[in-house]
C-alpha cells in the first residue's frame, strides 16, 4: 500500500508546482493514495504583516477544496486523491481552527506544531529567535503545544511530532534525561488521546539529518501502541514520495505492520 498524506502546493507560498503536479507524479510512481494538505491559513497572526509566504490567503481555501475535489474525482481510476490539510494547533485559537476544519470536506486534518506564540520554529528566517533561549525551556515549550494539539480532537493525526529539532538546537548533555522523559510524556498523552502520528520523511533532508520523530521515539510509540502513517512533506512534485521507502523499511524493522489511512474523517487500518 503506497501512501503519501503530506504534501503542499504553490498556493502556501513556499512551495512549487500546482495541485494537480503533485497528483499526477504520485500516478507515476505507482501509489496507491495521494494526500494533499496544504497549510492552513494563519489565525493568530496578520498575514500583511508577518513573514510572507508561510500558508495560503484565506481567500484561497475555498479554491483550494475545489480543485482537489476535481482532481480527486478526475484521477478517480488512477489513483486515491485524500483532501488534506495541515493545521497548526495554535493555543487559545481552538475555536476558529475547529471553524475551517468543520466547514470543508476533509478526508484528514494534521495537526502541527510549527509556532511558538508568533515564532515558527520550523522557519529558518526565524531562527534568530533562539538567541539567548534556555533550549531545555523552549523544548518544554513545544512538547506541552504537542501534547495540547492531540488533546484537543481537532485532528486526525499529528505531524512532524519532533520538529522542534530542525535547526539541531537541543538540550545540554546533562539536560538529556529531562528532555527524554519530555518525549516519552508527550508520546503518552498521544497514546491516551488514540491519535495517531506521522513518520514524516523530510527531516532527512533538514539540517537534523534525521526523520521526524527519531527511532528513539518511533519505539516508544511502537510499545504504546500508536498508530502511524507516512508522508514525504513534499513542496515540490518531483518530491513527492522522497525517502517514503526509507520510512516505511523503519517501521518495518520495529515492528509496525500496518500503516494508518483517511478518508472522511474516518481512520482505516492497511497493511504496511
Amino acid at each position: 500500500m503506497l501512501i503519501d498524506y503530506h504534501t503542499h502546493h504553490a498556493r502556501c507560498g513556499h512551495a512549487v508546482g500546482d495541485l494537480e503536479s503533485y497528483v499526477t507524479q504520485a500516478v507515476k510512481l505507482g501509489y496507491n493514495e495521494i494526500g494533499l494538505s496544504d497549510h492552513m491559513p494563519l489565525l493568530h497572526v496578520n498575514p500583511a504583516e508577518y513573514y510572507p509566504e508561510m500558508a495560503m490567503p484565506i481567500e484561497e481555501l475555498p479554491r483550494y477544496i475545489e480543485e482537489c475535489l476535481y482532481l480527486r474525482d478526475k484521477y478517480k481510476n488512477d489513483i486515491e486523491v485524500r483532501v488534506g490539510l495541515e493545521g497548526d494547533y495554535i493555543e487559545g485559537y481552538e475555536k476558529e481552527i475547529e471553524e475551517i476544519i468543520s466547514a470543508y470536506p476533509f478526508d484528514y486534518v494534521i495537526g502541527s506544531v510549527h509556532f511558538l506564540k508568533e515564532w515558527d520554529i520550523t522557519d529558518h528566517r526565524q531562527v534568530h529567535h533562539w538567541e539567548g533561549k534556555d533550549v531545555l525551556e523552549v523544548y518544554e515549550l513545544y512538547y506541552d503545544a504537542v501534547q495540547k494539539a492531540a488533546k484537543s480532537g481537532l485532528y486526525d493525526f499529528l505531524g512532524h511530532i519532533d520538529a522542534i529539532k530542525r535547526f539541531t538546537y537541543k538540550p545540554k548533555q546533562e539536560e538529556q534525561e529531562a528532555w527524554y522523559a519530555l518525549e516519552r510524556e508527550t508520546l503518552e498523552v498521544i497514546a491516551e488521546c488514540g491519535i495517531p502520528i506521522e513518520l514524516n520523511a523530510s527531516g532527512l533532508s533538514k539540517p537534523c539529518a534525521e526523520m521526524f520523530p527519531s527511532e528513539r521515539m518511533l519505539k516508544q510509540a511502537y510499545q504504546l501502541g500508536i498508530p502511524v502513517t507516512v508522508g514525504s512533506d513534499a513542496h515540490d512534485p518531483l518530491k513527492v514520495g522522497e525517502n517514503v521507502d526509507r520510512a516505511r523499511n523503519i517501521l518495518k524493522e520495529i515492528g509496525y505492520t500496518e500503516l494508518a489511512t483517511f478518508k472522511e474523517r474516518k481512520r482505516f487500518m492497511v497493511s504496511l
